[in-house]
């Protein structure tokens, strides 16, 4: 059971004990993602996340990793189109240390203006890193595509036009700006003391308040593209769109993109692979906001096979839309979601990670039991339903890269 405190100028603390464990893990979820930049401020989020780690007014970066190091801890961070997330994960004996080290980089950075210039140099090689990595660039390209137009078609890492125009005072005046109370929730789960978290309360309510980040509302708009590349095989992704991670259908989402495409039992799998031989890698996955979504089905093939990989997918997607899954399916998915719940819930970074990203996202916090009930009511017929909803050709997009056609081909094959 989670114990949650909401502090007068907005910022919120979640806490929930383990028994057992030896360790504890605390994360400071920032509702500052990707798609609260304007469009010349393209990669500031994620600029922020890695000058964090650079060195605080009271540490260099070098000591920050052996301040970490010193304690065994682990000591990351992540940025999403939705949020930023700093997290730290210590013995609980050293958990006084993590706290510090954590709390002394997100609130007392140096943004010292040549780790900058560093920094953005490290950052562009990341770009490129992506660049040339095509299961990331045709994911990439799918969502410049179907959300153009909006904050949610641009990449999180930014651009090297965007980011040549940030400096250490220019990223550190954007982060005070928008790092406030108000968009904060910290989390903290594991073995830990009443002072911690008393502690832990303090530096949340010494913060300024502020209101919440303004965001453009996205939609999904079908779309093709596709990009040549000079290597072996042909990465692709066939998208739908899908309901949103607010919508009261989401077990019923996740279960329908596990039977499709979530594992080695997963229609496509057994299809594509198993069947007909036609690629190694096949699998489907959501990516939802809080206002849109999209289903996506990735596949990596020859040129030679590129075809067939396509029909084969869209018979799976036409099939499962027009007579649902079998009992046995439906069955099966709802086991694998309940077991992967409950093995993650033994872990105490999990925890943290779920009551954050929760608290932040949707504005509260399921408890596993709710969560095993949601799962536990989605019947066949419900995802019978949303299937017939979701896979409709005319919604569908897709995306390729390597040695592929042109986009009209692919638009000619969705049938425009």
């Amino acid at each position: 059971m989670y114990q949650q405190i909401t502090l007068p100028n907005g910022a919120r603390l979640l806490t929930e004990e383990v028994s057992g464990a030896r360790s504890a893990a605390l994360g400071f979820f920032v509702g500052v993602g990707s798609r609260h930049e304007s469009a010349r401020e393209n990669g500031a989020a994620h600029f922020i996340e890695h000058m964090l780690f650079k060195g605080t007014e009271r540490r260099a970066a070098a000591q920050l990793a052996r301040d970490t190091d010193a304690i065994g801890g682990q000591l990351n961070a992540y940025t999403t189109k939705e949020h930023t997330c700093f997290y730290a994960r210590t013995l609980d004996r050293h958990l006084d240390r993590g706290l510090d080290l954590l709390a002394d980089m997100l609130f007392h950075s140096k943004f010292d203006p040549a780790d900058a210039e560093l920094e953005r140099g490290v950052i562009l090689e990341e770009i490129g890193m992506y660049e040339d990595t095509p299961e990331d660039l045709v994911s990439e390209r799918l969502s410049a595509a179907v959300y153009k137009g909006t904050p949610l078609a641009r990449p999180v890492l930014g651009r090297q036009s965007t980011l040549a125009g940030m400096d250490g005072d220019w990223l550190k005046a954007w982060q005070k700006e928008r790092y406030h109370a108000g968009v904060l929730v910290a989390a903290l789960a594991g073995s830990f003391t009443q002072d911690q978290v008393d502690r832990l309360t303090g530096l949340l309510a010494a913060l300024p308040g502020g209101p919440a980040p303004k965001t453009r509302p996205a939609a999904y708009s079908r779309a093709v593209t596709a990009k040549r590349k000079a290597i072996e095989q042909n990465h692709l992704i066939l998208a739908f769109p899908a309901p949103t991670y607010l919508d009261p259908r989401r077990a019923q989402m996740l279960l329908l993109n596990s039977l499709l495409g979530g594992g080695c039992s997963s229609r496509l799998f057994q299809k594509l692979r198993e069947e007909r031989g036609l690629c190694y890698t096949v699998y489907s996955y959501v990516a939802d906001h809080a206002d849109t979504g999209l289903l996506g089905i990735y596949a990596g093939v020859s040129p030679e096979q590129e075809r067939q990989a396509l029909d084969t997918a869209r018979q799976v997607v036409l099939e499962l839309a027009g007579h649902g899954p079998a009992q046995e399916e439906v069955d099966r998915v709802r086991e694998q979601a309940k077991a992967n719940l409950l093995m993650g819930a033994e872990l105490v970074q999990a925890r943290m990670s779920h009551l954050g990203s929760s608290a932040l996202l949707y504005g509260r916090v399921k408890e596993l039991r709710e969560i095993l009930d949601e799962y536990n009511a989605v019947t066949r017929e419900q995802l019978r339903d949303l299937a017939g909803e979701l896979f409709r050709t005319e919604n569908a997009s897709l995306s390729a890269v390597g040695r592929v056609s042109p986009a009209a081909e692919y638009a000619e094959w969705l049938g425009r």
